[in-house]
């Protein structure tokens, strides 16, 4: 017997699968994320995120977004110990995190 709602399967089949799509990835405000890095990361990562002051700096430009988001939630919550980046962490919000890492 052929089913009488293909499209009531279908459309269901839709909404688990939208549904599984990581919310932090739709909210993050790429432009908001490149003004604040502009004002609290380039002293030390450069404008570009691949010229740090130095050597011993990670270049974060074009680092995987998740990485970035973990590490500064790590640093923020004193679960990642270096103190100069843990005191700039701890400074940005969920949201600015989420920007930063875009």
């Amino acid at each position: 017997m052929r089913d009488k709602h293909p499209f009531a399967a279908i459309s269901v089949a839709v909404l688990l699968a939208v549904g599984t799509v990581p919310i932090a990835a739709q909210a993050a405000d790429i432009e908001k994320g490149r003004e604040k890095a502009d004002q609290i990361c380039a002293a030390c990562h450069g404008k570009d995120g691949n010229t740090p002051i130095d050597p011993s700096y990670p270049k974060l430009g074009g680092q995987h977004r998740d990485y970035l988001e973990r590490a500064l939630l790590d640093y923020r919550d004193d679960r990642r110990k270096n103190p100069i980046m843990a005191g700039q962490a701890k400074a940005l919000s969920r949201d600015d995190i989420r920007n930063l890492a875009a």
